[in-house]
């Protein structure tokens, strides 16, 4: 199997359009203030208008891939409730204006990538409305699953007496046995990669069972448009979803776990780990974050892992600032290892000028003024990502773990006449490790800094070749080697 190539060179940012940017002015919307704390029902009015506007900041960024939280027709702020798959939101601009955003980002060369939720639906999906006005004399009936009557959309003293989303009665569960619901959801995938977008990043997918559903999804998808990138949400980074007949990529959430347990460690709030996605979260060292990546590394092939998302926050999570009680050098760390381990990073809106936030709905915080920024921390951003796209070995290396020890650890990103060596100290002390990088160097090799603080030296000849670095506490430190 071979997945898009364009991905291995892609920077995501993630857009959660109603907090964003607001662009034309929504007539007649009655918006809550933007600056005001994000509320579950509430909009903001963010819309795609708002987007085109900030594709200029997101170049500078170093992004050329935007990953859009849904856009579809929705009651809701976040749009995972659907109403039409077929329209974009009216509060976002509708259909025109996504046109004249997809035309904008790929005049500037970069792509989008947009959220598809096909397991459930809002209960303003026509064939579901259909059901609650008419109820078993509805000819859409079997495009939902129905226990009792009369059905209860509404009425929370009530059982909800239909399949739906986590028993929630807002998110009515399609059955996707149905031969029309299927061909529905399938003409729905190919209207909008002919439209021109780059990919679907494809929401909850395990939870689709019906045989074949995501293989014909692929077929007909790649049929369009080979290069379309097709990523599972999923939790486990199984690879049985990568066996060539479903998706390119997975949304890594083992790295995001593994890297927040070391560079956060015990900076970790407990009170914000509470009741999120990472209440087990523990801190764990330098060996043990080792196993965890070289184990992650070795679950694909190369050229597949080469395409997986990374991130280190969503918007299911609690903002890692937040998370790590604001400090700053957790996120910096961990944008460090998100940037350079194997795979695609992706940063989630905001994080890039420290935007804060605990627990849905504070993870969906409006995109704050450039006064409320942290400059240094976008300047981290900046650098780290330009540092990627100058290293080939960053984007298509493969990867080889060189030393873990304490809260230290050192990788290698190597392809055959260059290695990317990356070391990051997550104690709050200086550092001077040495790390064996092996006999694979000419007699000469130069040693260049990419990014970051300290210094590394060469020391040895041939097989007994070492790096000998200085760290400051809480730092990394990323070098080319040439072969």
């Amino acid at each position: 199997m071979t997945a898009p190539a364009w991905v291995k060179d892609a920077i995501f940012y993630q857009v959660f359009p109603d907090r964003f940017a607001r662009g034309a002015a929504n007539d007649g919307a009655r918006l809550e203030p933007w600056d005001s704390p994000p509320t579950p029902g509430g909009f903001k009015g963010g819309n795609l208008a708002g987007v085109q506007e900030k594709l200029l900041y997101l170049q500078e960024l170093g992004v050329n891939t935007l990953y859009l939280n849904p856009i579809f027709r929705s009651s809701a702020n976040h749009r995972y409730h659907t109403q039409d798959y077929l329209d974009v939101d009216p509060l976002l601009g509708g259909r025109a204006a996504f046109a004249r955003l997809l035309q904008a980002a790929h005049a500037r060369g970069m792509r989008i990538v947009l959220d598809g939720v096909f397991n459930h639906v809002g209960r303003g999906f026509y064939h579901f409305n259909h059901i609650v006005e008419n109820g078993p004399h509805s000819p859409w009936l079997d495009w939902f699953t129905v226990h009792s009557w009369p059905i209860a959309p509404f009425d929370g003293s009530r059982p909800a007496n239909y399949e739906c989303w986590q028993g929630r009665r807002d998110l009515p569960t399609l059955n996707h046995a149905n031969p029309e619901v299927r061909e529905y959801l399938m003409t729905v995938a190919e209207w909008w990669t002919r439209e021109g977008i780059d990919g679907w990043r494809l929401d909850v997918p395990d939870a689709i069972g019906e045989p074949g559903f995501w293989e014909e999804f692929r077929e007909r998808v790649k049929a369009i448009n080979p290069d379309a990138y097709l990523v599972g949400e999923l939790i486990e980074s199984s690879p049985r979803w990568l066996d060539g007949t479903r998706f390119d990529g997975l949304t890594n959430y083992e790295f995001c776990a593994a890297t927040i347990m070391f560079v956060a460690g015990d900076k970790l709030s407990s009170e914000h780990l509470a009741g999120s996605p990472w209440a087990d979260l523990r801190k764990i060292d330098a060996v043990e974050y080792g196993r965890r990546l070289t184990r992650l590394a070795a679950l694909h092939p190369r050229e597949l892992q080469l395409v997986q998302l990374n991130f280190v926050e969503n918007h299911d999570t609690p903002r890692l600032l937040t998370l790590a009680g604001k400090d700053v050098s957790t996120v910096e760390l961990a944008t460090l290892a998100m940037a350079t381990f194997i795979g695609v990073p992706c940063v989630y809106y905001g994080g890039e000028v420290g935007l804060e936030g605990g627990m849905d709905p504070d993870s969906r915080r409006t995109f704050p003024p450039p006064s409320d920024w942290n400059t240094s921390l976008l300047e981290h951003h900046r650098d780290l990502f330009a540092a990627r796209r100058a290293c080939a070995p960053l984007r298509n290396g493969s990867f080889r773990l060189l030393h873990a020890s304490g809260d230290v650890i050192a990788f290698s990103r190597d392809t055959a006449d260059t290695s990317a060596c990356v070391v990051l100290n997550a104690s709050d002390r200086t550092v001077r490790p040495v790390i064996p990088i092996g006999s694979c160097f000419g007699i000469s090799p130069e040693v260049r800094r990419l990014f970051g603080k300290g210094r590394a030296d060469l020391h040895g000849e041939w097989e007994e070749r070492n790096l000998a670095v200085v760290l400051p506490q809480r730092s990394g430190l990323v070098v080319e080697i040439s072969r």
